[in-house]
């Protein structure tokens, strides 16, 4: 399978001696030159000293995601030397991650085995560039043929380190793995198709998912939906043929003592419903259950992880179709716990399959400290983000900051936006305690967040993370990021629950 990836190692050899296909060096642009980064020492001197020459007659700038390969000549064991741009001479883990993963992505087809020498990487750095490694030496072939004209990922990858027998060296390299593998599961359940993924299915993967992870499992079906009354769940899925689940993944280690609720959209498909959205809007619908993927990645690679944390995930999961038993607007659903919402329109259902999840994630017990919602939400905030940032939004002013500072310090673009007051008011309904949506369309994202707020318990922080935008790459693969599904929010939830085991959340 794609989560297993290519075998990922350290070894304290000198790149000149790797016993590699290709070995990797890092550049930079420099007072309108070209510079060698730390770590490419021993190959320039292989070369003769005219490393830099070279790739500046080949035409290399230094710029991030620029790989330049060009054969070695004897002078190293590796045939080939692949020199990849970092964009500066003081570069950010996030460009050294970046760099990585473009590297291992541009030699599929050409190397069977890479070794990085883009610095004398410490412990830290070491699980940058594996993580990088690992997800960009992702591919999902399920549904092609095996014609022998894709390129081969890279299998195996080796960082170049001093540091090989350090501990930390260890962890580090471990923990890479955990993240890599959290991430390309759910780029790999974001990619299938959708009749192929729909709720039932879903909710068994997630039950796999969880249960290779040690976590406790529950699933519901339409009838104990229906028994328990979730509304929004049921009123968004009972147009497909394809019933709808509520899937709760729970890890309790016996040391924990802070909470975290991680809940999930899990719209299989979305083709808007009653409110039909034009065909070429509907191509990546497929993506519309990312949220979903994300949080029950991120859960199992807490546990793998063993971080002394609770957290419990909830995805609801339905296919939004249209037919004669849809949901049409102007019905109005009871959500879980009683509040009631005139749907207005019923492409905004995201949100309603979110209400019951986030009503009773407020339920459990013990209380959540913070409950954090994913979901590719509005196009709204593609609008005003556009398509590689995620918006964040909350209740706590803090819990906004610190979600920003982790998806920076893992390397997920966010932007914290508001949830001005008034919002609220704009979901009034003349039936209902609320709306699903204004009929105003101006900044869509921030009242889609203030609908979710109406359903947060009072005295839990909450933050809703929108990943409309950087969910599903429609454009070419950059860096380790690969076109289709990204993954994106599953090293964000990961960081906030090792926050919250060091005490900072």
């Amino acid at each position: 399978m794609s989560v297993s990836g290519p075998n990922i190692s350290v070894a304290t050899v000198a790149a000149r001696s790797a016993k590699v296909d290709a070995v990797v060096i890092g550049v930079a642009p420099s007072d309108g030159g070209l510079a060698l980064a730390p770590g490419s020492d021993d190959v320039d001197a292989a070369l003769g000293g005219t490393l830099t020459q070279t790739l500046t007659r080949l035409g290399a700038k230094g710029k991030a995601d620029e790989v330049t390969v060009l054969p070695s000549g004897g002078a190293l064991v590796a045939p080939l030397v692949a020199a990849v741009g970092l964009g500066s001479e003081d570069p950010s883990p996030e460009a050294l991650r970046r760099a990585a993963g473009a590297a291992v992505r541009a030699l599929a087809g050409r190397a069977d085995t890479v070794a990085l020498a883009l610095t004398d990487a410490d412990p830290t750095t070491v699980g940058v560039l594996a993580e990088g490694a690992l997800l960009g030496a992702y591919s999902y072939d399920r549904y092609r043929s095996d014609n022998g004209e894709r390129p081969r990922p890279v299998s195996a990858v080796t960082v170049l380190t001093s540091h090989r027998r350090d501990k930390e060296t260890k962890a580090a390299l471990e923990r890479a793995q955990t993240i890599a593998r959290a991430v390309n599961l759910a780029r790999d359940w974001v990619n299938t198709s959708p009749s192929d993924l729909y709720p039932a299915v879903f909710a068994e993967e997630a039950r796999a998912a969880g249960k290779r992870a040690g976590l406790s499992v529950e699933i519901l079906d339409e009838k104990a939906l229906e028994a328990g009354g979730y509304g929004g769940i049921l009123g968004v899925g009972k147009g497909s043929q394809r019933p709808p689940r509520l899937v709760r993944l729970s890890y309790r280690p016996s040391r924990a003592t802070k909470h975290l609720a991680f809940v999930g959209k899990g719209i299989t498909f979305d083709t808007g419903g009653i409110s039909l959205k034009p065909s070429d809007a509907m191509i990546t619908m497929k993506s519309d259950m990312s949220g979903a993927a994300a949080v029950i990645a991120a859960a199992a690679a807490v546990a793998d992880l063993g971080l002394p944390v609770a957290v419990t995930a909830w995805a609801p999961m339905a296919e939004n179709m249209p037919s004669g038993s849809a949901q049409r607007p102007s019905d109005v659903l009871r959500i879980y716990g009683g509040k009631t919402v005139e749907v207005l329109n019923t492409d905004a259902e995201g949100r309603l399959v979110l209400a019951d999840a986030i009503v009773r994630a407020g339920e459990d017990k013990p209380k959540p400290d913070v409950i954090v919602d994913v979901a590719t939400l509005t196009g709204a905030c593609v609008v005003a983000l556009g398509p590689r940032v995620f918006g964040i939004m909350a209740n706590d002013d803090d819990l906004r900051a610190k979600v920003h500072q982790i998806a920076e310090r893992v390397g997920e673009d966010g932007w914290p936006l508001p949830i001005p007051e008034g919002t609220r008011e704009r979901l009034q309904s003349k039936v209902a305690d609320l709306a699903n949506v204004s009929t105003q369309r101006q900044g869509g994202a921030l009242v889609a967040a203030s609908f979710l707020e109406a359903f947060v318990a009072d005295g839990i922080r909450w933050a809703h993370l929108d990943i409309a935008g950087p969910a599903f790459n429609e454009s070419g693969p950059w860096g380790y990021t690969p076109a289709g599904g990204t993954g994106c929010g599953v090293r964000t939830l990961v960081g906030l629950a090792e926050a919250a085991a060091a005490g900072e959340l």
